[in-house]
């Protein structure tokens, strides 16, 4: 399968290139390719924009790191520590509705009752547990 990737600065410009069809092909469901848990068909630009997350959200927690060090006033701590929070759940937002749009969707309009029952019961679980 030939991939017709644009390089793009994330968001809404990557939704809309997929709406256009220029990543159609991009995102392969990993349920398809037999690899078991590990997520072989991220979408690149998806995958590139977490990345990208994770790298700015490691510095704030080595500026977190260093502000503890100074011992800087408790509350900036906590306002930083609440960013931290938040980019990280923007990173798990973006993956679940990767999970949602490709493995989700496709167990539950499977002709398979038992794999949509069991997707059902993961994403319950990862909403109750992870996503509050």
């Amino acid at each position: 399968m030939k991939l017709k990737v644009a390089r793009l600065s994330g968001g809404r410009e990557a939704q809309e290139k997929v709406r256009q069809g220029v990543l159609a092909d991009a995102a392969v469901c990993a349920c398809e390719t037999g690899a078991g848990r590990k997520a072989a068909g991220v979408d690149p630009l998806l995958k590139e924009s977490n990345r990208n997350r994770l790298r700015r959200i490691e510095g704030q927690v080595r500026g977190l790191q260093k502000m503890v060090e100074e011992d800087r006033y408790c509350a900036d701590v906590i306002v930083q520590i609440a960013a931290v929070q938040e980019a990280l759940r923007g990173v798990a937002r973006n993956l679940m509705k990767n999970h949602l749009h490709h493995c989700a969707a496709k167990a539950i309009t499977g002709r398979k009752p038992q794999e949509a029952a069991e997707m059902y019961d993961e994403l319950l679980e990862l909403i109750y547990t992870h996503l509050r």
